[in-house]
């Protein structure tokens, strides 16, 4: 805090002690807004004044004397003011006089139109609801483009609060990703989905390949892990009988944070008995092609300087072709890992010959396909070895029934016809365990329990799950994934 903002915030304080000693509470019970702004200004007429009952935020201030102007928000808008103390009495106009920007004000008035032609407030009363110790940061103007002083991004992070006061646009943003979220669940309820709640902490990690947060029980005196998926319990609830299911909620993987990774993030889940990956193709194709048109009224939108269109339907390609169609490599053909390993680095991708042959092929996919994928693109039929919860293919069981959905070259969504053998399941666990004990740290657990529950019997089924914040990403056209996250997870202060 530098020495300017020191003396003001110590001004702004005076004010609350002087209001104090004037028998004035800063920090009034309770006001209770009649009005919102954006729907004043929607029915305003100059002709039939009206009067109103708001509160908000003082974002500009100007004092002429007996008379001010300034403007208030609140979430819907903004609105200029009017006060005067012929109008409000000398006593009222010299407490509206000491509000500062930044202050949460009530205000009572009338509308009215100025001679420009401005949308306006007349107070005839206002009230401090609290005060802005703090000054708040300014955005200007700057050679054509508006200039926020408050332009340290990781600041934005730190006090999302301050973003939210000052940036119109952060504001927007995360109202856009609570529609996202609610047309999410509307769509999938229309489809006779039932939302539901599973564990956050799971005695085992599994439903996903991924390092786990480890927390401990003191009472049970045991080890549970932040969950990394919800798979395993959603297809519990199938097994007994809730043919439709999904959940919006967190996971958390302890895994390094970049613009599209944040340690804890939001997927929704969901599986469908009697389905497979391609009903759950036709689902997120519907979901995303409604959400844009009814959030942003068109299926095209702008992304990073792409265009992209969200109209179904969307581009189908394996797993192989496209590693094979962009590098000419076929791993299908493919034995060892020391061949692997070569052809990987033959095509400028740095790998470990101790890696498996579709360990290999995944880094190559990653590191030379992944980016290239701009609109919709389905990868199918991904390799046995990648997807332990994923069912064979008939024709093929070397490969599963899976997909990703690639989007502005960034997974959207990954989707499974599940496997629903016991014996099979129970096979791929015990080699998910082998690699774990040769040191992937990554690779799932043995559940015995989900063993169980397969053998009641799982209806063939689909399931998928999506990356709400990354899907948000794409609709708010912003590179980093904590634009759309309200507090990500960052480095602590030095202080």
């Amino acid at each position: 805090m530098n020495d300017n903002t020191t003396d003001l915030r110590q001004q702004r304080i005076d004010k609350i002690e002087n209001m104090r000693q004037n028998g004035i509470n800063p920090y009034p019970l309770r006001f209770r807004p009649e009005n919102k702004i954006a729907q004043v200004k929607a029915d305003f007429d100059e002709n039939n004044p009206v009067k109103i009952k708001i509160a908000g935020r003082i974002k500009s201030k100007r004092v002429m004397g007996k008379a001010s102007f300034g403007n208030i928000e609140d979430m819907t808008s903004n609105m200029q003011l009017y006060a005067s103390q012929e109008i409000m009495g000398e006593v009222e106009y010299a407490v509206f006089k000491s509000f500062d920007l930044g202050d949460r004000i009530g205000l009572e008035g009338e509308t009215f139109l100025t001679q420009k032609g401005e949308k306006s407030i007349r107070i005839t009363k206002a009230v401090l609801l609290a005060k802005c110790i703090r000054p708040l940061p300014v955005v200007k103007e700057k050679d054509g483009q508006l200039f926020d002083e408050f332009a340290d991004t990781e600041m934005k992070y730190r006090q999302r609060y301050i973003d939210l006061i000052v940036n119109g646009k952060t504001r927007n943003d995360f109202v856009m990703r609570s529609k996202i979220v609610s047309g999410i669940r509307k769509y999938l309820e229309n489809l006779d989905f039932l939302e539901v709640e599973t564990p956050m902490m799971h005695p085992i990690a599994g439903g996903a390949s991924a390092r786990p947060f480890v927390t401990h029980h003191n009472a049970l005196d045991i080890n549970l892990f932040l969950r990394i998926a919800p798979e395993l319990y959603l297809k519990r609830l199938v097994v007994g009988g809730l043919e439709r299911v999904f959940e919006v909620n967190r996971n958390f993987r302890n895994e390094g944070i970049d613009t599209t990774h944040n340690p804890e993030f939001t997927m929704v889940e969901l599986y469908q008995a009697y389905g497979d990956y391609s009903d759950m193709m036709n689902i997120v194709e519907g979901m995303f092609s409604t959400l844009a048109k009814e959030l942003l009224g068109t299926t095209k939108l702008s992304y990073q300087g792409w265009e992209i269109d969200l109209a179904p339907s969307w581009t189908r390609i394996s797993y192989v072709d496209a590693i094979k169609n962009t590098t000419g490599i076929d791993f299908s053909k493919i034995k060892t890992s020391a061949e692997a390993a070569s052809a990987a680095e033959k095509a400028g991708v740095k790998v470990d010959e101790s890696w498996s042959v579709w360990k290999i092929a995944d880094e190559v996919l990653s590191e030379k396909v992944e980016h290239t994928l701009q609109n919709p693109t389905f990868l199918t039929d991904y390799p046995k070895e990648l997807s332990p919860l994923s069912k064979s293919r008939e024709d093929d069981p070397d490969y599963v029934e899976r997909f990703e959905l690639f989007i502005a070259g960034r997974e959207m969504a990954n989707a499974f016809t599940e496997l629903n053998d016991p014996f099979d399941q129970k096979e791929r666990f015990e080699g998910q365990v082998a690699l774990k004990e040769a040191g992937d740290d990554e690779a799932q657990n043995m559940d015995h329990d989900y063993i169980t529950a397969l053998e009641y019997g799982l209806p063939p089924t689909g399931g998928m799950g999506i990356g709400v914040d990354r899907l948000v990403m794409l609709f708010i056209d912003t590179s980093s994934i904590k634009d759309t996250i309200l507090f990500p997870t960052l480095r602590p202060e030095i202080s």
